[in-house]
C-alpha cells in the first residue's frame, strides 16, 4: 500500500500556530511525521556516534603519532648518542693512555682505539640506516604515520656530520697511531709531529663529543616537549569525549522528553478517556489537548471529534427523551440532518404496520412540497421496499432498485428503515446528488449517511418508547369500539382547547347528539348490531366535520362534537347536515333494513356562556328539548330553556 501522506489540518483558526510556534515546532520536530522523527533520531544518533568515533580516532592517531616519534626517533637517537658519547669518551681516554705511556706497538690500546672508532661508526651507521629506510608496516594509518615521522632534518644532519667526523677521526687516528709507532721504533718521527697528530685526533673527538652532546640536549628537549604534547593530547581527548558524551546525553534526555510530550501524554490521555468511557465516569465535553501536529496530533484531533460526536449524541438523546411527543422527536432528528450533518434532502416516514399505512412525519407536506415516492405507499406500506425488507435500500448500489421511488435527474436515494421491536416502524429517505464520474456515493455523502444512521440508531429506543406511550395514552383516551375520543380525553385537554380558541377570538360549536330509540336495536337485533350501528354513526359524524374538529363518544349512544374556530350560529348548519346524513343512512341486517334518526342539541362557547362545561350542559338541555319535541331534529339552546338558576 502506498504511504499515506501526512497533512496538517487545523479545526479552527485559533489552532493555527504562530511563526514562533512554527519555529519552535521545527526545532523540536513537532511538525515532523513520526516516521521522520525516528529517522531523524536515528540519523542524529548515528551522527553523534560518528563524531565520537572521529574524535576518538583522531585522538588515538595523534597519540600514536607522538608515541611513534618517541619510540622510533627520539629513543633510538638518544640510545645511539649515549652509546656514541660513551665510546667517544673511552676513545679519548684510550688516546691519552697511548700518548702518555710508552707502550709497544703490540699494545691492546692501539687495537682498542681502532675498535672504538669502528663502534662509533657502526652505531651512527645503524641509526642512519634505521632513520632513512624504516620499513612500512602495520595498518594504512600506521604507514601514513611512519611516512609523516621520517622527516627529521636536524637528526639527519647530525648523522651526516657524525659520519663525516667519524671518517676524519678514523683517518687522523691512522696518522696518530702510525706516528706513535714510528716514534716508538725511532723511525725519524719527531715528538712535535706526533704531539700535533695527537692534538688533532683529540680535537676531532672533542668536536664529536660536543656535536653529540648538543644533539643529545636537543633530543632531550624534544622528548620533553613531545611527552608534554602527548599528555596534553590525552587530556584533550578525554575532555572532548566526555563533553561529547555529556552533550549527547543532554540531547538524548531532551529528545526523550519530547517523545514523552508528543507520544506518551496524548496517548495516556486518550487511554484515560477510553477507560472513563467504559465506566461512564467521563466529561465528554473535555477535549484531549493537542500539542503535536504529527500523526499523534491527528489521532488526538480525531479522538476529540469522536468525543464531540459521542457528546452530541448523548445530549441529543437526553433532549429527545425529554420531548413530549413523537412529532418533536422527528422534528429534532430532522434538524440534526439539516443543521449538523448538512443533508439537504430527506424525508422521515412513520409506519403503522397494523393498518399497513405510512405517512411523511417530517418535514410536513405543506404548500407545493411533494413526496419523492409514489402515493400508493401511503396506503400500502408493504409496497415500500425498505419497509418490506427491513434493509437499507440504495439506488447508488443498484440503479432503479425501488420501483416506487419517483426518479429525478441527477438524484439518487438511500432509504434507511427504523426497526422498532422487530418491525419497521419508520423509514428515513435521504437523497444525494449523483456523481458525474461514478454511480457510487461520494466520500462526503457516505460520511454524512454514516453519521445520520448513528443518530437514527440513537433515536430508535426513544421513538419506540414514545410510540408505546402514545399507544397506551391513546388506549386510555380513545373509545375502543368507535375509535373516537372519549370523555377522559375531553377532561384532559379542555384547558388547551379553550385557551387556543379564546386566543384566536373564535367560537366553539357544541353539538350533543343522541340516536333516537337506540335501545330497541339492542333489544331486537342484539348488541352486535347495536355496536355496528354505533360505528356507522361515528363514521357519519367524522365525515360531516373538518379534520380539525373533534368527535367524542360521550357515553352509550350519545356523542359530542366540538366545532373549533367557528363563526357564530354556524354550528346549526353542521348539525343539520349531520341529521340529514343520519336520516338518509340505511343499515341492512339480513333481510331487514334499519333506519335510525338522530337528535342534536346545539350551544356555542363563549357566546352562550363563558363556562365551557356549562355550554356542554346547555347543549344537553337543547338535546332533551329536541327529544321532547318529536326527535329527529336540531334544537339551538336559548336562555329560556334553563330553569335551574345559576349553573
Amino acid at each position: 500500500m502506498p504511504e499515506q501522506r501526512h497533512e496538517k489540518t487545523y479545526d479552527t483558526a485559533a489552532e493555527r500556530p504562530s511563526l514562533i510556534q512554527r519555529i519552535r515546532g521545527l526545532l523540536m520536530f513537532v511538525d515532523l511525521p513520526i516516521k521522520k522523527k525516528f529517522l531523524l533520531f536515528a540519523g542524529s544518533t548515528l551522527l553523534w556516534f560518528c563524531l565520537m568515533a572521529t574524535v576518538t580516532v583522531v585522538s588515538m592517531t595523534s597519540i600514536h603519532y607522538k608515541y611513534y616519534q618517541v619510540s622510533e626517533h627520539i629513543v633510538p637517537y638518544r640510545q645511539a648518542i649515549d652509546s656514541a658519547l660513551a665510546t667517544l669518551n673511552d676513545l679519548d681516554r684510550t688516546l691519552r693512555q697511548i700518548q702518555e705511556t710508552q707502550v709497544s706497538q703490540d699494545s691492546p690500546g692501539f687495537g682498542g682505539a681502532r675498535k672504538q672508532v669502528e663502534a662509533i661508526r657502526a652505531t651512527i651507521t645503524e641509526l642512519s640506516l634505521r632513520q632513512t629506510s624504516l620499513p612500512a608496516k602495520g595498518t594504512i594509518v600506521e604507514q601514513i604515520l611512519q611516512n609523516m615521522s621520517k622527516a627529521n632534518p636536524e637528526g639527519l644532519q647530525y648523522l651526516q656530520n657524525m659520519l663525516a667526523l667519524t671518517d676524519r677521526i678514523d683517518q687522523t687516528l691512522d696518522v696518530f697511531l702510525q706516528k706513535k709507532r714510528q716514534l716508538l721504533s725511532n723511525s725519524g718521527v719527531t715528538r712535535e709531529s706526533q704531539a700535533a697528530s695527537f692534538l688533532a685526533i683529540r680535537g676531532q673527538v672533542a668536536e664529536a663529543i660536543a656535536l653529540s652532546t648538543k644533539h643529545a640536549e636537543r633530543i632531550s628537549t624534544t622528548y620533553k616537549t613531545t611527552k608534554e604534547e602527548l599528555y596534553e593530547t590525552i587530556r584533550n581527548s578525554v575532555h572532548t569525549i566526555l563533553l561529547l558524551l555529556i552533550f549527547a546525553s543532554l540531547l538524548l534526555a531532551l529528545f526523550t522528553h519530547w517523545i514523552i510530550v508528543a507520544f506518551y501524554k496524548p496517548i495516556k490521555k486518550i487511554t484515560n478517556q477510553i477507560e472513563s468511557l467504559s465506566t461512564g465516569d467521563i466529561d465528554l465535553a473535555k477535549k484531549v489537548s493537542i500539542s503535536a501536529r504529527d500523526e499523534i496530533g491527528t489521532l488526538s484531533r480525531k479522538f476529540n471529534c469522536l468525543m464531540e460526536s459521542v457528546h452530541s449524541m448523548t445530549i441529543y438523546k437526553k433532549v429527545i427523551e425529554e420531548d413530549t411527543s413523537l412529532e418533536e422527536v422527528y422534528h429534532r432528528l430532522g434538524e440534526v440532518f439539516s443543521n449538523d450533518l448538512e443533508i439537504e434532502q430527506y424525508t422521515i416516514y412513520e409506519v403503522n404496520t397494523q393498518i399497513k399505512e405510512m405517512h411523511a412525519a417530517y418535514p410536513p407536506l405543506v404548500g407545493d412540497v411533494r413526496l419523492h415516492c409514489h402515493d400508493d405507499i401511503l396506503t400500502d406500506c408493504n409496497l415500500c421496499r425498505a419497509v418490506k425488507t427491513g434493509h437499507n435500500i440504495s439506488s447508488f448500489a443498484f440503479s432503479g432498485i425501488c420501483r416506487y421511488f419517483l426518479p429525478e435527474e441527477g438524484i439518487g436515494h438511500v432509504c434507511v428503515p427504523m426497526m422498532l421491536g422487530g418491525n419497521t416502524g419508520g423509514v428515513v429517505q435521504f437523497r444525494f446528488q449523483l456523481s458525474t464520474h461514478s454511480s457510487s456515493l461520494s466520500s462526503n455523502a457516505a460520511a454524512q449517511l454514516f453519521k445520520a444512521e448513528t443518530y437514527i440508531n440513537q433515536s430508535l429506543s426513544v421513538i419506540e418508547a414514545k410510540r408505546l406511550m402514545q399507544t397506551l395514552q391513546d388506549s386510555a383516551l380513545i373509545d375502543p369500539l368507535t375509535g373516537l375520543y372519549n370523555r377522559r380525553f375531553l377532561q384532559e385537554h379542555t384547558k388547551q382547547i379553550i385557551t387556543g380558541v379564546l386566543r384566536r377570538g373564535k367560537q366553539i360549536g357544541l353539538l350533543v347528539c343522541d340516536l333516537d330509540y337506540f335501545k330497541q336495536v339492542n333489544d331486537t337485533h342484539g348488541h352486535d348490531i347495536g355496536d355496528l350501528m354505533l360505528k356507522e354513526t361515528s363514521a357519519i359524524l367524522k365525515s360531516s366535520v373538518r379534520d380539525a374538529d373533534l368527535v367524542i363518544r360521550f357515553g352509550g349512544e350519545e356523542f359530542l362534537v366540538l366545532l373549533l374556530d367557528l363563526e357564530p350560529e354556524a354550528a346549526l348548519l353542521v348539525a343539520e347536515k349531520i341529521r340529514v346524513k343520519m336520516d338518509q343512512f340505511r343499515l341492512r341486517v339480513g333481510d331487514t333494513v334499519l333506519q335510525k334518526s338522530i337528535s342534536i342539541g346545539v350551544s356555542e362557547f363563549p357566546l352562550d356562556t363563558d363556562g365551557f362545561w356549562q355550554a356542554i350542559k346547555y347543549a344537553d338541555v337543547a338535546l332533551y328539548q329536541a327529544k321532547d319535541s318529536g326527535r329527529n331534529r336540531v334544537v339551538r339552546f336559548t336562555p329560556d330553556m334553563w330553569k335551574h338558576g345559576d349553573f
